[in-house]
């Protein structure tokens, strides 16, 4: 998903430049351990003028922001809303002058409130936060009084030192300050990461959990990434970084808690799943076949000690409300938010005073749009126009013209309209001999951040690309490899998008034309694949052959589960990705004859 972005990333983007409704789910299980006499009400003093016995903890949660600031554009905006008739509405959220004022709004009434994040705060990140290394975004978290996040794997884009100034503060290395007078504070929340360490000390890289506490009250945070981090985030981004299993490490420091006396706790894992629908207010706890949640979470979550109350998830930019049994078989809350700040999540913790835990019986939880159509944050709306104002010389430059949405991010088919123009830019740019002499290209899917919309974002005209919304499509400005592969290479690579790491959760690349295959889903693993259906230009792969292949360097390191890839020989780099995709805009689009979206019929799927 994602890739490192290197530190002269910055000199690269110039150059290149200057060129609502909530579900519920209220849980039905059994007491904690020593809890007794639970018969009090909420609220109800116990012997005379004492504080009442349960107080309620209000706990705010989203994850996977990824630095959208703004509203993110097209399909990719939306969330999926299933009306009472059965039918599915789409509705337009997300913004951070939105979901500040949701947060806001929320918290009125609620004295004991406590807003915590899943992870992926920064990296993947739209230009106007990107283009400044995320500064931005750590200033509107600051803002939003987010008082907790785990890390995400996109955390790690840029390295350990670089997660460690977003933390500490500091102005960039390279770049330095961006506004004159004005240093870098760094978060005032901290960033929680257990399950990193150090491989030369065994040490954890950032603090593992944080205690929040008032009034007497005491709620402990841990903080994990997935183990997977590595596989999904290039080389240099986790150098000198161990990853650990995210069950062992939160059991373990759960009792760390528990010993100091925090019976409370939550973990905040950047780790998912699926529901069964993509409807912000499906009922997971659904007891019809088929229905509920699937995916890594569902193990994490049946692994991690009782001691543990609620899980605040991430990852899979899905949003849920779903009871998933304890080790005890205990329902425990497991909550994710969907992506972007398009929902956030509304979870009550009543607290006993007595045993100092959380009434597990009363834990309720609810997802809730951020709408766009409640008033915006000023202080947000502040921000964006101050950073805007800096990023507009590149940010507002146009690239390219579309006739119509080429969507990419927003986009739930395998083949997607934009995934073809990418990979068709990387075969161009890199056919060439002297450019590598690409017979063909291949693109990850979660490398595709966005839409390309046709309405304006600015003043820029609709049907106008500029760099900035090209930049948000492709924002890690990996540099183009192209390698050799043997037919049978690109045979196991095709394989391996629905086997492997990849089975329970297929990744299917994006491809540039004159490749064709069939995806038969009704098989399993490997056999997915219709192997003799494999052709390139009409002609079939030849296992023993030597092919060119295009592809970012990420893929090209065997990222995103594709050992196959990282096996390629006589390497030549190129361009940036998002220089070969801006290059390919200018050349086949113009104000009177724009890029219209392509056909998607190079992949037949079998369902």
């Amino acid at each position: 998903m994602s890739a490192n972005v290197q530190k002269n990333r910055m000199t690269r983007r110039v150059l290149a430049a200057a060129a609502g409704l909530a579900t519920m789910g209220a849980l039905v299980a059994a007491m904690p351990a020593g809890a007794h006499d639970r018969g009090h009400g909420h609220g109800h003093g116990h012997g005379h003028g004492h504080k009442p016995r349960t107080v309620d903890v209000q706990l705010l949660s989203f994850n996977d922001l990824h630095g959208n600031l703004e509203p993110p554009a097209g399909s990719a905006g939306n969330v999926s809303e299933t009306q009472p008739d059965g039918t599915v509405k789409a509705i337009p959220a997300g913004g951070v002058e939105y979901l500040a004022t949701s947060l806001r709004t929320a918290r009125k009434g609620n004295p004991y409130s406590v807003t915590a994040a899943g992870g992926d705060m920064v990296g993947a990140s739209p230009l106007l936060s990107g283009l400044f290394h995320d500064e931005p975004t750590i200033e509107a978290l600051n803002k939003l009084d987010l008082d907790v996040t785990a890390v995400g794997n996109h955390e790690f884009d840029e390295g350990a030192t670089e997660l460690a100034r977003l933390q500490n503060g500091g102005c960039h290395p390279v770049e330095g300050c961006y506004e004159k007078g004005k240093k870098f504070k760094g978060a005032d929340f901290p960033y929680l990461a257990a399950n990193v360490t150090k491989e030369k000390t065994g040490k954890p890289l950032l603090k593992p959990y944080t205690v929040w506490k008032k009034n007497g009250v005491k709620i402990g945070f841990i903080g994990v990434t997935l183990e997977g981090t590595p596989d999904i985030v290039t080389a240099n981004g986790v150098k000198g970084l161990k990853f650990h299993d995210e069950v062992e490490t939160i059991n373990k420091y759960a009792r760390e808690l528990d010993r100091k006396g925090v019976k409370s706790i939550v973990a905040l894992i950047h780790e998912g799943g699926a529901p069964a629908s993509t409807s912000y207010n499906y009922d997971c706890d659904s007891p019809g076949a088929g229905d509920g949640i699937s995916g890594p979470i569902v193990d994490i979550a049946k692994g991690i000690t009782p001691k543990v109350d609620a899980l605040v998830t991430g990852h899979t930019h899905q949003a849920y409300v779903c009871t998933v049994p304890d080790p005890s078989g205990k329902p425990r809350m497991v909550t994710s938010a969907s992506s972007f700040g398009k929902l956030y999540t509304d979870t009550t913790l009543t607290y006993d005073r007595r045993t100092n835990d959380i009434v597990r019986t009363s834990v309720k939880s609810a997802n809730h749009i951020v709408t766009r159509d409640q008033p915006k944050a000023a202080d947000m709306t502040s921000l964006i126009s101050r950073w805007n104002k800096l990023a507009a010389p590149i940010a507002n430059k146009p690239q390219g013209w579309i006739s119509a949405d080429i969507n990419g991010r927003g986009s739930t088919a395998l083949e997607k309209p934009l995934g073809n123009v990418i990979a068709d830019a990387q075969l161009e740019g890199l056919a060439p001999a002297d450019k590598g002499g690409a017979e063909v290209a291949f693109m990850n899917p979660g490398g595709i951040r966005a839409d390309l919309v046709h309405k304006a974002s600015g003043s820029e005209g609709d049907g106008v690309v500029t760099y900035g919304e090209a930049f948000t499509v492709q924002p890690f400005t990996n540099m183009m490899n192209v390698v050799d592969l043997t037919g049978a290479q690109l045979v196991a690579a095709l394989q391996q998008q629905v086997s492997g790491s990849n089975e329970a959760s297929p990744k299917i690349l994006q491809i540039s034309k004159g490749l064709t295959y069939t995806l038969d889903l009704t098989k399993t693993g490997a056999a997915r694949v219709v192997t003799d259906s494999i052709k390139l230009n009409g002609e079939a792969i030849d296992p023993a052959r030597t092919y060119r292949v295009a592809m970012n360097e990420f893929l090209a390191g065997g990222g995103d589960g594709f050992p196959a890839l990282g096996q390629g020989t006589n390497k030549l780099v190129g361009a940036s990705d998002l220089d070969v995709f801006n290059a390919y805009l200018a050349g086949h689009s113009s104000a009177t004859a724009p890029l219209a979206p392509p056909a998607t019929d190079r992949i037949t799927v079998v369902q």
